[in-house]
């Protein structure tokens, strides 16, 4: 009996799969021969108990890609979120996802969301539980609804990204598949792994199927046409980015005079400190099979290949780097992946850009190398950088990841190279409890910031954590899981100065009604700051905290509401001057395809160090202003028009000059060093319209500013004087149209 239902199981997965007509009714002719999934249990809040609504799911591998369907059972007494969404979007709404890692190693995975109005996500997953949603795929999608609940088929082409051959006419894939109920926020998933954990991607489910292959030769050619309204003349472009992949194990990626002009707007940022901000990418060229090169370490943002930096400032000074073409190889041979990428600037003060990198995939780890190279031919300069990664998964409670990094600066003659270690290790024991430990060191002279970011070198880092999930709450009480965690910090630059030691204690909770609180309160020691003076000496600091706290409510009839506070001490008055900021937002639903919002920031800084020159620096009494609106007004599925307003008022008042001395300490200055101000503007009218997949024609009016000066005036008057700001304006026509086959 059971022998004759294995051969047929065995023969329905061998046999070519029947078209599956993706339009979101779930056919069960159609779906014949599919996996079925039922098996959906809580994740969110993270207790594996079966889901609260009945959820089932269908995985079925055909010619034209891996295709998937949700059905949803929502009764009346749920209500259904109706809201519509931009792509990317983050809006707490009914959804469901896939993820899979198509090579099953827990290196890569992807991410496609498709809510119940139709809208779509995708993201690339690196690092166990990093997502990044820069990156846009080509996929179908489909959704219906009806009235007991509603369904979502996708179907995801073999093409869309590199994956190693299979065996014997089949491949394992690793598998993950949820649903989300937006007016409660509940996550329901098959298997039971939460990206709240350490490990995500390799708790995937392994799931065979039969191997197919599908080849890609994509050309998408764009026009744009600019023109500058201060200037009062005009310019035009076009470029071609083109995508082949002949077949799995193989793709390439190539762009010629690619046209880099803001159809996305960045978030304004002030910043007079030592460090870099750092900025995603949304680039295509640059997002699309990016995933191979992400080098990262437990450092914020930290990666070796910082794609932000081509085409960015010049290395004159003189504006942004002119790409002239790009190049990026992906693809793999047997269980080894590689990477090459290359990029280059024109005319003289033009940088080139390469990077090449290798994974090797073993059972329970896997091992990988990096190398990046960048000549600077106007600063004299060639910057190389190695790297090796490590990820090791020993048991189901253990993840080990441990990084290896050398920089070489060759510039003028002279040569610095140096070296970096990271290791960090996560535990996850019974009861909901987990324990970290991460140690860093980076040594004075590595160098990462000529293709990578780093936000410090010069450090020696060690931290404790430990945390308690509580999901078993009463069923009367708001809150549907609460995290603790508590860590202990000790930070050192490699001089072997202070910087400080660190208490923290935060809570992360979730509440039944989907909305989400953090809080969180940091304990530092007296240390020195030895970025700000720029290399002019180390500052001592007095002992300081900093408490935290954040609030967001999804959208509830027509509102949504997003809110955070800090109080904070530090300057050189430590805890004797006490800081806040303050930030709020509401959007408010005039329909569910238009909103608007509109939200502020304020903050006070009693004691605000600024760097002036040398080891001359200034204690401020800091106030800024912010003011943030705009408007979402999805049209229909091909059009949106989005409008943009960020405007900063920021006054700084001079209370005493100081010069820090051999010994760290700061010395009252007689010095002049006067009171500053900022203004900065940014205004951008966005509409899209989508012509076919990732083919879209757009029109961007934008307007912007940056003023600093010394006038007498307040933050609240910098503000309102900063819609006089006309540095640029800009209207930008940009045309772009995908051919495949």
């Amino acid at each position: 009996m059971r022998a004759p239902l294995f051969l047929a199981i065995l023969a329905s997965l061998a046999a070519p799969a029947a078209a599956v007509e993706i339009d979101g009714r779930v056919d069960p002719s159609e779906w014949r021969g599919a996996r079925r999934v039922a098996d959906f249990r809580k994740v969110q809040p993270l207790n594996g108990e079966p889901g609260s609504l009945p959820t089932e799911a269908w995985v079925l591998a055909t010619p034209e890609g891996l295709a998937i369907a949700f059905r949803n059972v929502q009764p009346p007494q749920v209500p259904r979120t109706r809201q519509k969404v931009q792509r990317d979007f983050e809006d707490q709404v009914d959804r469901v996802n896939l993820m899979i890692d198509f090579d099953g190693d827990g290196r890569t995975g992807y991410n496609f969301t498709v809510a119940s109005t139709g809208g779509v996500a995708d993201a690339v997953i690196s690092n166990e539980n990093q997502f990044n949603d820069d990156w846009d795929g080509s996929w179908r999608h489909a959704v219906a609804e009806d009235a007991d609940g509603w369904s979502a088929e996708m179907l995801i082409p073999w093409h869309i990204a590199p994956m190693r051959e299979g065996r014997d006419g089949t491949r394992t894939v690793r598998l993950y598949l949820d649903r989300v109920i937006g007016s409660s926020g509940e996550r329901m998933a098959w298997p039971v792994a939460s990206f709240e954990r350490p490990r995500f991607l390799s708790e995937f489910a392994p799931v065979e199927m039969p191997q197919y292959s599908q080849s890609l030769l994509a050309f998408t050619p764009y026009a744009s046409g600019l023109y500058d309204h201060v200037r009062g003349d005009g310019e035009f472009d076009g470029g071609v980015d083109v995508f082949w992949k002949p077949n799995g194990q193989f793709q390439l990626s190539a762009t010629v005079n690619p046209d880099f002009g803001q159809v996305e707007s960045d978030d304004l940022v002030v910043n007079f400190s030592a460090t870099e901000t750092f900025i995603s990418d949304k680039r295509p060229f640059f997002t699309e099979n990016q995933g191979i090169f992400e080098f990262t370490t437990p450092s914020d943002y930290s990666q070796l290949l910082y794609t932000r930096r081509v085409g960015g400032p010049a290395d004159d000074g003189r504006g942004a780097g002119d790409i002239t073409a790009a190049l990026k190889l992906n693809g793999n041979f047997g269980a080894t992946k590689y990477g090459l990428f290359a990029a280059e600037e024109a005319d003289e003060v033009g940088r080139s850009f390469y990077a090449l990198r290798l994974v090797r995939d073993f059972s329970e780890q896997n091992l990988g190398l990096m190398m990046t190279r960048v000549e600077r031919p106007h600063l004299d300069r060639e910057a190389s950088v190695f790297g090796v990664d490590h990820n090791w998964r020993p048991t189901p409670r253990w993840n080990v990841r441990t990084r290896l990094v050398g920089s070489r600066i060759e510039q003028a003659g002279g040569t610095v190279d140096d070296s970096g270690a990271t290791v960090w290790a996560d535990y996850e024991m019974d009861r909901g409890w987990r324990q970290q430990w991460i140690a860093m060191h980076f040594g004075n002279h590595l160098q990462l910031n000529d293709a990578g970011y780093l936000s410090r070198n010069s450090t020696n880092y060690l931290h404790w954590q430990v945390q308690r999930r509580f999901t078993d709450l009463p069923a009367g009480s708001r809150y549907a899981s609460k995290d603790w965690r508590g860590r202990i910090s000790t930070n050192r630059n490699d001089r072997g100065e202070k910087l400080n030691d660190q208490l923290r204690i935060s809570r992360e909770s979730r509440l039944r009604d989907g909305s989400y609180e953090y809080a969180q309160i940091n304990l530092n020691s007296a240390g020195v700051d030895d970025l700000l003076t720029r290399g002019h000496g180390s500052l001592r600091k007095p002992a300081n905290f900093a408490a935290y706290a954040e609030f967001e409510r999804p959208r509830k009839g027509d509102w949504a509401h997003y809110a955070e506070a800090e109080l904070l001490s530090g300057g050189l008055a430590g805890n004797d001057k006490i800081g806040y900021s303050l930030r709020y937002r509401a959007t408010y639903f005039l329909s569910d395809a238009f909103s608007v919002y509109a939200g502020f920031y304020a903050d006070l800084n009693p004691d605000w160090l600024v760097w002036q020159r040398e080891n001359l620096i200034g204690s401020f009494r800091g106030r800024e202003l912010d003011l943030d609106a705009g408007l979402d007004w999805i049209m229909d599925d091909r059009q949106e028009l989005r409008i943009k307003l960020q405007a900063i008022g920021l006054d700084a008042q001079v209370r005493r000059a100081y010069r820090v001395d051999a010994g760290g300490r700061a010395v009252p200055s007689d010095e002049p060093v006067g009171d500053f101000g900022v203004r900065n503007l940014g205004f951008q009218v966005r509409y899209r319209y989508e012509l076919a997949p990732l083919s879209y024609l757009y029109v961007v009016y934008g307007r912007g500013g940056y003023e600093q000066d010394t006038f007498g005036e307040d933050a609240g008057r910098r503000l309102r004087d900063s819609f006089d700001l006309r540095d640029d304006e800009q209207l930008l026509v940009k045309l772009s149209y995908r051919f495949e086959r």
